[in-house]
């Protein structure tokens, strides 16, 4: 089964995940980036990010290669702003939701609190899609890395291949 990681990753926890999954599942990796960086620190990170996600809006990207049509499934891979996908996950999937129709998804999502669960219920909202193949949460991998991280890890990876 030929597997896409689309994914965004503000301070490096979502990319090292979205490695580690490439790697165990010979994926390919794409990355999307919005042109406008969002502030990565302090207040304005959280004010910024926040305000952004929870008004659903949809930043315009930097270029990025992806063909729906090469893969069975796509993985996508965020941190979790306030309860919900990420501002640069919502613009690739407006951008492709026709191509996206019918795929087989799956999801994994880094946070420092909550909200994991209520940000794939909207992924499954903004996809039109009603189940993922698999889920899988993690707190702050990169940042607070923890011998049970790299289990959740083989156990998504496991699932992933069983589908």
């Amino acid at each position: 089964m030929r597997t896409g990681i689309v994914y965004y990753s503000m301070n490096g926890n979502t990319a090292m995940v979205a490695g580690k999954l490439a790697k165990g599942l010979s994926a390919d990796l794409i990355e999307i980036k919005p042109e406008k960086t969002y502030p990565d620190k302090g207040f304005k990170k959280f004010l910024w990010g926040g305000k952004s996600a929870v008004m659903a809006e949809t930043p315009k990207l930097m270029p990025y290669a992806f063909k729906a049509d090469n893969y069975d499934l796509i993985i996508f891979g965020f941190p979790v702003w306030a309860a919900n996908v990420t501002p640069p996950i919502r613009s690739f999937v407006k951008e492709n939701q026709s191509a996206l129709h019918g795929k087989k998804i799956a999801a994994f999502a880094c946070q420092s609190g909550t909200g994991a669960e209520k940000a794939f219920r909207k992924l499954l909202e903004c996809l039109g899609q009603e189940k993922l193949e698999a889920s899988m949460i993690l707190i702050d991998p990169k940042d607070r890395p923890k011998p049970e991280n790299d289990q959740k890890v083989d156990d998504f990876i496991r699932k992933i291949q069983e589908a």
